[in-house]
């Protein structure tokens, strides 16, 4: 008779759940003993939850299908809430399962005794918990059902541990989801300046393609920042993002009359500010919710598009490798888009670095580019972790600030010990810079000693080279264009993880 916890394992794996990012407490030992006999599931260990969360998340934005995450109690779900929030509005499909106390200790409160329905409701629309060891199979069934509904979401499965030690019924049959529902595409176009705004599924190649026969009839394309995974760089129609800033949003969506939306929202500013608009379009822009995130955006979008002849775009030349000198960002973007190579993945958490770099990055080699899409911070290094095991055959590249990467640097040690091959560059301004900007946006104005000390992070200064070969991953510090062109090229020649900071 198998146990509640080796029926999960095998029903996990009967459904296309083979990998599973895990920091495990006592609750959850019968599923760790249960990996020795279930050889089909990968478990990879993680020292930190928001690794775990960070990680299924890169891992299907790359592979289309969940990871499974293996969490202690509510306290270790609580670790994982930043990144699976970021995954809640990257709409990516995660199975979480969390251990709980066992069902007779739950009555004494004992001290890590928490609501963790509570907890898991803040970042899923569906939380089960497990009835019964015999209901196991079943219900591990219908999360994964859950999970992987049009076009992804995080199902958390909250399993009692004596259901795990206890005789599990029969392994689960599979639950298919349902379709996502194909939306009616009416007529458009028209008089007035119409504007098309994609998301989802709509911003890889082939939806890229389409989108560039409604640019080359006139409509302004624009893709929303925080789309969980594009496709950049020549070779390609490569439409702006909407910008951070409303003020440059705002331009961006200037003069449109109509703006039609794929599996997107209207676009809103990240952050209220005095003075400025928080919804961005046009007063009087007419919205068209073409596809909503739970429709087929790419389905609308070739109903829109394919009756129009192919497109052809300007393309942007490749850049050279930047002359020596000191760094600077624009030379770091201009090193990276010269030296990437194609189809690399990129993990995006620059933060105020970002602009000059990613205006670059419009120059280099294909890749697919994976920003923050829920703007929780310490996403850029799990992320990447769980990209490099989706797909071990194409270089991952982690843009990480110094303060970002301050999150989740245990992330470093994963990588190590799975020897993933990704290349982390710190962007080290030893500030938390994004605050400088906007101490001033909100009109804050405090640089006194005191408020100027809550940004800086360089005193007493941060030495990434020592965490991350502390973490095992071998690391080298970098001041001039030469020493990164050089560093940063060796690399990419070589497998497995390493780190590079880069002093600004």
């Amino acid at each position: 008779m198998m146990t509640g916890a080796e029926v999960l394992l095998r029903t996990l794996v009967a459904h296309g759940v083979e990998l599973c990012f895990a920091n495990p407490g006592t609750s959850e030992m019968h599923f760790v003993a249960a990996l020795d006999r279930v050889p089909a599931m990968r478990g990879v260990l993680c020292l930190f939850e928001g690794v775990c969360s960070g990680a299924a998340d890169g891992y299907a934005r790359m592979t289309g299908k969940p990871a499974a995450t293996l969490l202690h109690l509510g306290p270790g779900l609580a670790n994982g809430l930043a990144n699976f929030h970021n995954a809640r509005k990257a709409r990516t499909p995660i199975v979480s399962l969390i251990g709980e106390h066992s069902t007779r200790h739950l009555a004494y409160d004992a001290p890590l005794t928490a609501d963790i329905a509570a907890f898991a409701s803040t970042v899923s629309a569906e939380v089960f918990r497990l009835a019964s060891a015999e209901a196991m199979g079943p219900t591990a069934a219908r999360v994964v059902s859950a999970a992987r509904r049009y076009p992804g979401s995080i199902a958390h499965l909250i399993i009692p541990a004596d259901f795990s030690w206890s005789p599990g019924g029969p392994i689960g049959e599979p639950v298919p989801p349902a379709p996502p529902p194909a939306p009616v595409v009416p007529p458009l176009g028209g008089a007035g300046k119409w504007g098309l705004l994609l998301g989802g599924q709509t911003t890889g190649e082939r939806g890229l393609a389409l989108a560039a026969r409604l640019a080359a009839a006139g409509w302004r394309v624009l893709i929303d920042r925080n789309a969980a995974r594009m496709t950049m760089g020549r070779g390609g129609f490569q439409p702006e993002r909407i910008a951070y800033f409303p003020g440059p949003a705002q331009a961006q969506l200037a003069g449109l009359t109509d703006l039609v939306l794929l599996e997107a929202k209207a676009p809103v500013s990240f952050f209220g500010y005095p003075d400025e608009a928080s919804y961005l379009a046009p007063e009087g822009c007419r919205v068209h919710e073409l596809a909503t995130p739970g429709q087929d955006g790419l389905a609308a979008l070739a109903a829109l598009a394919e009756p129009l002849p192919p497109a052809s775009w300007d393309e942007p030349p490749a850049l050279p490798v930047p002359p020596p000198g000191p760094l600077t960002l624009e030379a770091l973007g201009q090193a990276i888009a010269a030296l990437l190579p194609p189809e690399a993945i990129l993990s995006d958490e620059m933060v105020s670095s970002g602009p000059p770099v990613l205006a670059a990055l419009r120059h280099a080699r294909r890749f697919d580019y994976l920003p923050v899409t829920g703007g929780s911070i310490g996403q850029g290094l799990p992320v990447a972790v769980g990209a490099a095991m989706a797909c071990p055959g194409r270089k991952v590249v982690a843009l990480e600030g110094d303060g970002s990467a301050l999150y989740t640097p245990q992330a470093w040690w994963t990588m190590a010990r799975e020897r993933l091959d990704v290349v982390t560059v710190i962007f080290a301004n030893r500030r938390y810079q994004i605050l400088d900007v906007e101490m001033r946006r909100t009109g804050a104005n405090g640089f006194g000693e005191r408020a100027g000390a809550m940004v800086d992070i360089g005193t007493p200064p941060l030495d990434f080279v020592r965490i991350a070969e502390g973490l095992g991953v071998p690391a080298v510090r970098v001041e001039t264009v030469e020493g990164f062109v050089e560093h940063f090229a060796r690399c990419l020649r070589e497998r497995g993880p390493s780190v590079i900071e880069a002093l600004l």
